[in-house]
């Protein structure tokens, strides 16, 4: 007798719930919930046929994962429970809130089934009330299992690590596999198996260097001394203490945990006190005593008042002079982010830049500048004195924008300086990385052939937009801390000084075109690896506006800079602090120690979803099309010959090759879309339509894009909004073409012409006039930008020219030598296209009429562009 329809039905679900566990028993292995142990009572229940139980189980689990309950409440799922009233699924707000944190912890061990489960049971019987944080145990077999467990499960805060494991992994998952391969040439291929144990805590470490790793060995104390056992937090010998270990990891746990001056200041918001200093807000005591005003408190609530204070004293510590919990959260950060010294400031990144240039930089010493970077490092070359030689980035005339210099170019210059006799003038190397719209330099290759030409050169990173990256393995490898470490632990090996003699030999007499495209290896018995780098962690990380930090890692800071560093942060430095912006940097920091593997991870996933979804939708891609990497760094830039992060021929692209050898490499987490086939461009698309229409905030555009950062806040339900958006703009824009005159459609088809074809080239930097460059003799670009910049205070010695007459030209026709006297800005694209000091070219010009921009800072429409006087050029010339 054949089945009946229901019978097939049911057999077609059994087996696609059969093939599901099946997929999915590989990788829970990986998990504690549910784990080896929920897949198998699924099984059970599923071969025995026990639907509703099956299904209710399922439901359970599912529940728990989605709201996170698992994480609350110990949920049995090897038992059935007819009775369960799913209670630990739904949680008030409070409970939450004051739940105890929960993580994983990961043994290496090659234990029985039976074996595992009664270590589980053992440690959670050490567990008591006073307990700050509660974890369960994941197991798995071998030295590979142990790796794809921290690459993808974000809840293992800690490792133990015991002796008798095998090496590799039974699983055989091809996309596993792949992201096994990334981390399988930090794994040597001859390892004994008695330094399993080391080798894998040292490329833990290296993967997510948050984690605390604890060796437990049963090698004699004689036999483990003086070893590299690869940075584990604690070696145990046979243990078998559960207690012990039980309380070393929540030790290791709470010390990333610990947030030294956001607890001084919550304790000392609840102390009462006299307030008898400046701040009658301090307390809150001009509020609540105000028949007015009373709405501000309602709206902030009283906690931010009560922690408001202008003293230092009641264990709040000074930021300019830090002793107590202030300096414990700095030294928390520079552990969090792979520092030497972390210092924190409360207003900004644009002081931190000027700080750092202020401390290292004197007058006259020579600085090569990013010419596209940020405003603050103009102004601190005027502060600091410098003679500044600016880099030209490579264009993107097509968008608009600029790329990132390449290396080339920088170390073009420094070979020019040093045939020049001025490499002992050279100070520092002043770069973006990342830049606003995402390029990602190769900070490693950089900072290596620099070093091969000036050894003791200082690197300024302004990482303003990249404070996330040191919390994702991927972007890791690209920031600053994390290469000047890899630097000064690769230049102190024998293995690098012998190949260094083959280097040098090679080189031997090559000039300096041959070295512009040699890779180039610094001597290690000069090289000094000198650091900084500035984070705007309010930017991409937790904290309120304006908190931002400097990270340092140089060699010589104790001996050369810390005095002038201190001058410096005092000079620009606030005597009034917020300390709500302190105590939310001391937060942040906690939060991606603990969990910023798991958010960076769901960052970039937002943000391949956002690409994925606009460039797969047909009306979508018609009038918006996202810039692929092809689009935003030309070939030459892409060793690994990545085109695009997703593309509907070839789906995912795997983007580690590109970040371990191209030297620019694009954020994936910016996600620039170009707006000219909409007929609209970027600036009256962020404002009229995202933001008036649709309240979408936005930051940057230029000409004809518009960019949309992603961060660790980004839900994919905002996502999911502005496709929504997105495609209901795309929707209005096909109605009104279809019901357009043609008179109004020719006007369409002009307008998109005039944003996608008829762009104006992007201007490279013209020169400085020879009245504030060098009267050495020698033909080397760098100018006195500071003598420029204070020349223009004299009102007397500059001229102004209308920019739409034609009266520049007609100047420059003439032999006139236009020169800037301040520094001109427009918005977008946020670049200056001209800085004191500098010759105006037809080039700048032609560039200046074509922007079509509300903002040029700089410049007054009323008067004109700004130039030093003929005659104040003369005189500076006879001067020299």
């Amino acid at each position: 007798m054949s089945a009946t329809p229901a019978g097939k039905a049911q057999s077609v679900l059994v087996e696609k719930a059969e093939a599901l566990l099946e997929a999915l028993e590989p990788i829970e292995a990986y998990w504690a919930f549910p784990g080896r142990i929920g897949l198998f009572q699924l099984r059970k229940l599923l071969s025995r046929e026990d639907y509703p139980a099956f299904a209710h189980l399922v439901s359970r689990i599912v529940r728990a994962l989605v709201s996170g309950s698992y994480r609350r409440h110990f949920i049995d799922v090897a038992h059935e429970d007819e009775h369960d009233p799913e209670k630990e699924v739904i949680d008030p707000v409070e409970e939450r809130a004051h739940a105890r944190p929960y993580f994983e912890v990961l043994f290496v061990d090659n234990l029985t089934t039976a074996q595992e489960e009664a270590q589980r049971l053992a440690l959670r019987d050490m567990r008591r009330a006073d307990d700050k944080f509660i974890y369960e145990a994941v197991t798995v077999p071998s030295f590979e299992d142990a790796l794809i467990a921290v690459l993808f499960n974000h809840n293992i805060q800690s490792v133990v690590i015991r002796y008798d494991f095998r090496f590799e992994s039974h699983n055989n998952l091809k996309i596993l596999q792949r992201y096994l391969n990334r981390v399988s040439d930090e794994v040597l291929d001859d390892i004994p198996e008695e330094d399993y144990g080391p080798e894998l805590c040292r490329v833990i470490r290296k993967v997510r260097p948050e984690l605390d790793t604890f060796l437990i060995t049963d090698r004699s104390v004689e036999e483990i001394a003086g070893r590299d056992l690869g940075g584990c937090l604690r070696v145990f010998y046979n243990q078998e203490d559960y207690m012990e270990l039980h309380l070393n990891i929540l030790r290791g746990v709470n010390a990333r945990y610990k947030t030294p001056f956001f607890t001084a200041l919550k304790e000392y918001s609840r102390q009462p006190t006299g307030v008898f200093h400046a701040m009658p807000i301090s307390r809150g005591k001009s509020i609540i005593r105000s028949n007015w005003i009373r709405d501000m408190g309602d709206f902030y609530g009283m906690n931010i008042f009560l922690a408001e204070t202008s003293a230092t004293s009641g264990g709040l510590d000074s930021l300019l002079d830090p002793h107590g919990p202030i300096k414990e959260a700095q030294e928390a950060a520079a552990r969090a982010f792979g520092s030497k010294h972390t210092f924190f400031a409360t207003n900004g990144t644009s002081t931190c830049n000027k700080i750092v240039v202020q401390a290292i930089v004197q007058p006259g010493d020579i600085v090569l500048v990013d010419r596209d970077c940020h405003k603050s490092h103009h102004y601190g070359m005027v502060l600091g004195g410098a003679n500044v030689v600016y880099l030209d980035s490579y264009p993107l005339s097509e968008f608009s924008m600029y790329g990132a210099v390449p290396l080339k170019e920088i170390k073009h210059r420094l070979l020019e300086l040093k045939s020049a006799g001025k490499l002992d003038r050279v100070r520092m190397l002043l770069l973006t990385n990342c830049t606003f719209d995402g390029i990602v330099y190769n900070v490693e290759r950089v900072m290596e052939e620099c070093l091969a030409i000036k050894p003791d050169l200082v690197f300024l990173w302004d990482e303003a937009w990249f404070a996330f990256a040191r919390f994702g393995p991927t972007y890791r490898q690209r920031t600053a801390m994390h290469t000047a470490a890899i630097l000064r632990e690769r230049y102190r090996s024998p293995e690098y000084r012998k190949a260094w003699m083959k280097h040098k030999k090679k080189i031997e007499g090559l000039d300096d075109a041959a070295l512009l495209t040699t890779r180039l290896m610094p001597d290690p018995d000069q090289v000094r690896v000198r650091a900084y780098a500035t984070q705007s962690t309010h930017k991409t990380l937790t904290s309120l506006r304006q908190g931002s930090m400097i990270h340092v890692h140089d060699q010589d800071f104790r001996g050369q800079v810390e005095q002038a560093f201190h001058e410096a942060y005092m000079t620009h430095t606030s005597t009034s602090p917020n300390y709500q912006i302190i105590a939310s940097l001391d937060v942040g920091r906690r939060q991606v120690e603990l969990e910023g593997f798991e958010m960076v991870q769901k960052q970039v996933e937002a943000a391949m979803a956002m690409r994925k979804a606009i460039t797969s939708h047909p009306l979508l891609s018609k009038y918006f099309r996202v810039l692929r990497v092809g689009d935003m760094i030309p070939e030459v830039y892409r060793e690994s010959g990545i085109q695009s992060y997703w593309d509907p021929e070839h789906g995912w692209n795997d983007i580690w090759d590109a970040w371990a050898q191209d030297e620019f490499t694009l954020d994936a987490t910016r996600v620039t879309i170009a707006v000219g086939a909409a007929g609209l461009d970027g600036d009256t698309f962020k404002n009229s339509v995202l933001m008036d229409k649709f309240g979408i905030q936005i930051n940057k555009t230029s000409r004809n894009t518009v960019l949309f950062m992603t961060n660790i806040g980004t839900t994919r339900s905002s996502v999911a909004y502005l496709i929504e958006v997105l495609v209901e703009i795309a929707q209005d824009l096909e109605s009104e073409r279809e019901d357009s005159s043609p008179m109004e459609r020719r006007a369409f088809e002009r307008r998109v012409k005039n944003l996608t074809e008829d762009l104006p080239p992007l201007p490279d930097f013209s020169r400085f006039h020879d009245a504030f460059r060098s009267a050495d003799g020698s033909d080397t670009p760098e100018g006195d930008l500071r003598k420029a910049y204070f020349l223009a205070y004299d009102e007397g010695k500059c001229d102004y020219f209308p920019i739409e007459d034609g009266s520049m030209e007609k100047a420059m026709d003439a032999g006139r030598e236009l020169v800037s006297t301040s520094f001109i800005i427009p918005y977008p694209p946020g670049f200056p296209i001209l800085v004191p000091g500098q010759v105006i070219s037809k080039e700048i010009l032609h560039f200046m009429r074509a922007l079509d921009v509300k903002e040029i800072h700089g410049y007054r429409p009323d008067l004109g562009l700004r130039v030093f006087s003929e005659a104040a050029l003369k005189e500076l010339e006879k001067d020299r």
